[in-house]
């Protein structure tokens, strides 16, 4: 059905797919994976006709039962495109709050399509979007159909982009990380449902992910990539059970698993000694006020966390693990005093905690340089305490320490973020959390928009620097291999409120609630 001939991509004249050579048949899922920068999503958004206009085909062709979408040497033909694009293939993206329009709501989104490539009047067109809605587990169609993007959750904004990509039963569905940004719960959801759309439209679907797990349990082929080529092709149990490429034994090893746990580098009747709790929380409750206008009553508050009592030890790692709006993230910036309305009591014992974030690209000033990044925590800290105010020469000297301590050089002391790679940036973003020397850091999903390598390689890091630097972690993620692999124990969040807090291989041997054991088994 669909065939990608030795295809070669370039952008100013740099090839960054090359010489690609896939095929697809009517009702397969092909499985797509490598690192970023592998060549994956140019590959896709060629295939498409969406690649930016400076992307160039310099060598094979794209066809489409036969029909030649684009080849070498030849313009896109915009115009073809259009007559494919929605009607016989579609794509479904990595993020819907990007994809889909801030402004308009999402059922006459949707109905875009069908004004597109049907004839439909109003009222089919939106018993059609309702139909799609329900048949895509949107089950209050009604009330999704008049909502804008921001009123729906991740995962039922990416059922929308679901709904809109398979509303005229296309022959081609390409995915783009569709699930990366989803809780395991949701993203099995989403997995379960690409499955049996393919199984009931009997469609082909491009699967595009850097999660091989994900890859093995929907793909029926899949293909890794690196540097722009194809390196190794087959089937899950060809590619997992006897991969031949170095790269992929890599990769395969790299996921994050149960099988194996870093190094314990937490010691807890030392860390439970004299010095007490880092971090005590008692009987906290976190508060949002619902809107802007202070004038709103007591009552007109929403409560999003209810009653959480903990504590974490010198040295230790507690990891914090639920769904999208359990809590988490309201929980940690309570911790930190970016919100004051509470109730209860949150004792620290560390000089100025700080936080690692999920995107560095966002969290990190894009027009200012390395070192001036890293040497700003010490300027506030000497602006907060003159005790603690440093020279510049110390502050350049302490930035440049910190950089040689995550594993990077003094060539990128003057660089900006957007000269540096996904990993580079968050070891940035490790380095200006702990250049105070704080004590006590919150890792907020600090490796779930990364590569499997990557990923492991961070929280090689993080462990590291825990050890070196006698370290307290609150490590939240909704990836519970990811925590088993990273934490000492382990606290379950659910609607607000811990259901479930112990040791970790406790958790994982005999959890208690069955929340719990739902997470354990979706993941």
């Amino acid at each position: 059905m669909i065939t990608i001939d030795n295809l070669s991509v370039a952008f100013d004249g740099v090839e960054v797919v090359k010489h690609v050579s896939l095929r697809l048949e009517d009702g397969e899922i092909l499985g797509v994976v490598g690192e970023s920068g592998s060549g994956k999503s140019v590959t896709a958004l060629t295939l498409m006709g969406l690649a930016p206009d400076t992307a160039q085909i310099t060598t094979g062709r794209i066809l489409y039962d036969n029909v030649v979408l684009q080849e070498a040497g030849k313009p896109c033909d915009k115009s073809l495109y259009q007559k494919y694009q929605g009607a016989r293939m579609s794509m479904v993206f990595q993020e819907p709050m990007t994809s889909l329009n801030p402004t308009k709501r999402v059922g006459g989104q949707v109905e875009e399509v069908l004004k597109l490539h049907t004839n439909l009047t109003k009222e089919e067109s939106r018993a059609k979007v309702l139909e799609t809605f329900e048949a895509v587990g949107l089950r209050q169609g009604e009330k999704v159909y008049g909502s804008y993007p921001h009123q729906l959750s991740g995962g039922m904004r990416q059922r929308v982009m679901i709904a809109m990509a398979v509303i005229l039963h296309p022959g081609l569905i390409v995915a783009d990380e569709p699930t990366t940004a989803l809780d395991v719960t949701i993203q099995n959801q989403i997995i379960a449902l690409l499955r049996e759309i393919n199984q009931n439209q009997k469609n082909a679907m491009l699967f595009i992910t850097h999660d091989l797990n994900l890859a093995r349990r929907l793909c029926h082929k899949i293909a890794v990539m690196k540097d722009g080529q194809v390196v190794e092709y087959g089937t899950g149990e060809e590619i997992f059970g006897n991969p031949r490429q170095e790269y992929t034994r890599n990769l395969i090893e790299a996921v994050p698993s149960r099988m194996r746990k870093y190094q314990r580098v937490f010691d807890g009747s030392e860390g439970r000694g004299e010095k007490g709790p880092v971090l005590q929380v008692r009987n906290l409750s976190v508060f949002y006020r619902e809107g802007n206008n202070s004038l709103f009553s007591r009552n007109r508050k929403q409560r999003v966390v209810s009653e959480a009592e903990f504590e974490i030890a010198p040295g230790e790692s507690l990891g914090l693990v639920g769904e999208s709006g359990c809590g988490k993230t309201s929980l940690s910036k309570a911790i930190l005093g970016m919100n004051r309305d509470i109730e209860g009591e949150i004792i620290h014992q560390s000089l100025r905690p700080q936080m690692v974030f999920q995107d560095p690209y966002s969290s990190l000033n894009p027009s200012k340089t390395i070192g001036w990044l890293l040497q700003e925590p010490l300027r506030a800290a000497g602006a907060a305490d003159k005790s603690r105010a440093m020279t510049k020469g110390d502050m350049e000297a302490a930035a440049h320490d910190m950089l040689r301590r995550v594993g990077m050089g003094e060539k990128y002391f003057h660089r900006k973020p957007s000269q540096l790679s996904g990993g580079q940036r968050q070891r940035v973003s490790i380095a200006q959390a702990l250049i105070t020397n704080p004590g006590f850091i919150i890792a907020d999903e600090p490796v779930s928009a990364l590569d499997v390598t990557i990923q492991a390689q961070i929280m090689e890091l993080l462990q590291r620097l825990r050890q070196e630097m006698r370290l307290s972690y609150l490590f939240i993620s909704h990836d519970i291999n990811v925590v088993y692999q990273m934490c000492d124990r382990i606290m379950i969040m659910k609607d607000g409120r811990i259901i479930e807090i112990g040791e970790t291989e406790e958790i994982f041997r005999s959890p208690r609630e069955e929340y719990t054991k739902l997470l354990l088994c979706n993941s």
